[in-house]
C-alpha cells in the first residue's frame, strides 16, 4: 500500500513538472504574440477528490502551473474556481488529479 502511494507520488511530481514546463512555454508564447491570444476567464472545476488535503494539493498544483490561478476552493461541494489565461477544457487543467487520488485517497 505504501509503495503504491509512493510510486503515484513520484508520478504526480513528474506530471506536475511536465505541466509546469508546458504552461511556461504556452504563457510565454501568448505573451509574445500579443493581446489577441489572451482571453482570461474564470471556470469552475468539479473534482473527484473528497479529502480536503487532496483538494488543496490539487488547487495548489493548478496555481503552480503558469497561466492558471486557483481563486477559491469549496471542499464541501468539491469545486475549485480557477482563473485561466484563455478558455480551454477544464479537465485539461487537472491532468494530475488521478495521481493525487491514488496517492492520497
Amino acid at each position: 500500500m505504501f509503495l503504491t502511494r509512493f510510486v503515484y507520488g513520484i508520478a504526480y511530481v513528474a506530471v506536475l513538472i511536465m505541466e509546469i514546463s508546458k504552461g511556461t512555454f504556452d504563457t510565454a508564447k501568448r505573451a509574445l504574440k500579443g493581446g489577441e491570444t489572451i482571453d482570461p476567464v474564470v471556470v469552475d472545476i468539479k473534482t473527484e477528490l473528497t479529502r480536503p488535503i487532496a483538494q488543496t494539493i490539487l488547487a495548489n498544483s493548478i496555481t503552480l502551473t503558469p497561466g492558471s490561478v486557483s481563486v477559491d476552493l469549496n471542499t464541501e461541494k468539491q469545486l475549485i474556481k480557477v482563473a485561466i489565461i484563455s478558455p480551454r477544457d477544464p479537465k485539461k487543467l487537472i491532468p494530475f488529479e488521478p495521481y493525487i487520488k491514488k496517492m492520497l485517497e
